[in-house]
């Protein structure tokens, strides 16, 4: 298995006020699959991520990536197994720095050589411009911006990526594009994904599985033939079926 996370809880402590956002969720990966996350809003899809990633770092339970545990401090070798791509392809990139620094940086941290041929590189995969490393991120437009992040979660060539609802700050023209180079991004390189929606249609176009998520618990699992016949076993994920296609 590529991901495997057993009786993950993640807790949220203001003053004497607890908010217990992932509840012992336990599931698996594995390796080229893509697994689709799905809930409403605050149901804790994307705190999950958070602790794939080693961004959050309040959690209790196992996690392993790619076969080896990683704790909730984690070395380089541990971060680059796993890359995020997030929400808002603007907020996630410096407003001031041009696309190429925003690429170089991962390349730098992690000590690699030949950083600018690795920019183009990286740029020209994605689908845009090698000439795009000069430009700001406001001369970009939303869909090219999520290229750019794209670009930089596969820059160190990661086997594992974190998408946290990457279309839903684009235009529905621009949606499909940018699943459709995730997709092919996978197949290419044996990827494997982690895919937080709370769009069930995305989930059905990209994913091989999905986990239904309510409060912080997996509530009901659904395979691709599921999502295709609209079949479920979980009233609440019978609703959010229907809300989405109906």
């Amino acid at each position: 298995m590529m991901i495997e996370v057993r009786d993950l809880n993640v807790t949220f402590t203001s003053g004497k006020r607890q908010n217990h956002v992932v509840k012992d969720i336990s599931f698996s990966v594995a390796r080229g699959e893509t697994l689709g996350i799905v809930g409403e809003s605050g149901c804790g899809k994307s705190t999950v991520l958070r602790c794939l990633s080693g961004m959050e770092k309040g959690w209790s339970g196992e996690i392993a990536l790619a076969g080896r545990m990683v704790g909730k401090s984690r070395n380089l070798d541990d971060l680059k197994c796993a890359q995020m791509v997030f929400q808002d392809p603007y907020g996630s990139l410096h407003p001031r720095h041009r696309i190429g620094t925003a690429l170089a940086e991962p390349l730098r941290a992690m000590g690699r050589q030949e950083i600018w041929q690795t920019v183009e590189r990286s740029l020209r995969q994605v689908g845009l411009p090698a000439a795009f490393a000069n430009r700001f991120p406001h001369e970009l437009s939303g869909g090219q911006r999520q290229r750019v992040a794209i670009a930089r979660a596969l820059i160190l060539s990661p086997p594992i990526l974190l998408l946290d609802e990457p279309t839903s700050a684009l235009d529905v023209s621009i949606q499909a594009e940018i699943l459709n180079l995730l997709a092919d991004q996978r197949d290419e390189m044996g990827l494997t994904y982690v895919l937080v929606s709370h769009d069930l249609a995305v989930i059905a176009h990209m994913c091989d599985r999905v986990l239904i998520m309510k409060d912080g618990r997996f509530i009901d699992e659904l395979s691709k033939r599921d999502l295709q016949d609209g079949k479920t076993h979980d009233e609440y994920a019978r609703e959010l079926f229907e809300a989405t296609f109906i």
